[in-house]
């Protein structure tokens, strides 16, 4: 990474062939625009990203607008014209391996897989083939199943491919936040009165 590029007691120069890609008017395409998808549909906005989104219902036409989310009904379509593609969904039978080898042969060859749900949304097998192959550019994963991987994993060895230790919600303050809205949940039930942050089954 650049930051190790910087601090290794190797680095003599820095190269001027080390470029990133653009993400300013990219193509951001999210799968899953739940409040979480939502949000990061608000940030992408900042970097006037085109943002395509992949959902089981679709959003109300005020929302789209506010963040500039073209609804894509079929997942096909998001990932062959996605630059990137951000899964954000809840791990279920439905979404297990979602993303496989025909899904990952969809998206360009210059296209990101970023995952910040759950590890088993994607099979590992076909993204390392995928990977591997130059099927697309690159991965980011803050989640990956098991976690962490088997240090012989050959995810953990390829280089195009950042994978992150689950610390997405991982500030303190976020987590502080997490616990108190547990707690007025457990105090809700205690007192049988309507839980806040109530999952209903759809």
């Amino acid at each position: 990474s650049g930051c190790q590029i910087a601090v290794s007691p190797d680095t003599k120069y820095f190269a001027v062939d080390w470029l990133g890609v653009e993400v300013t008017r990219a193509t951001l395409g999210i799968i899953g625009m739940g409040s979480i998808g939502y949000k990061v549909a608000q940030r992408a906005r900042a970097f006037n990203m085109r943002i395509l989104y992949h959902n089981r219902n679709r959003r109300r036409k005020e929302e789209e607008e506010s963040v500039g989310a073209h609804y894509c009904e079929k997942m096909e379509d998001l990932l062959q014209q996605s630059d990137f593609v951000m899964l954000v969904v809840n791990l279920t039978p439905e979404t297990r391996k979602l993303i496989g080898k025909k899904e990952l042969g969809l998206m360009k060859p210059t296209a990101t897989l970023i995952n910040i749900s759950r590890g088993a949304v994607i099979d590992q097998d076909a993204l390392v083939e995928a990977l591997q192959n130059k099927v697309i550019r690159a991965a980011a994963l803050d989640v990956t199943y098991p976690e962490p991987l088997p240090r012989d994993h050959p995810l953990l060895k390829l280089n195009n491919i950042i994978i992150t230790p689950h610390i997405g919600t991982a500030t303190v303050q976020a987590i502080h936040m997490m616990a108190e809205e547990a707690i007025s949940n457990m105090l809700a039930v205690l007192n049988g009165q309507p839980i806040p942050s109530e999952v209903l089954p759809k």
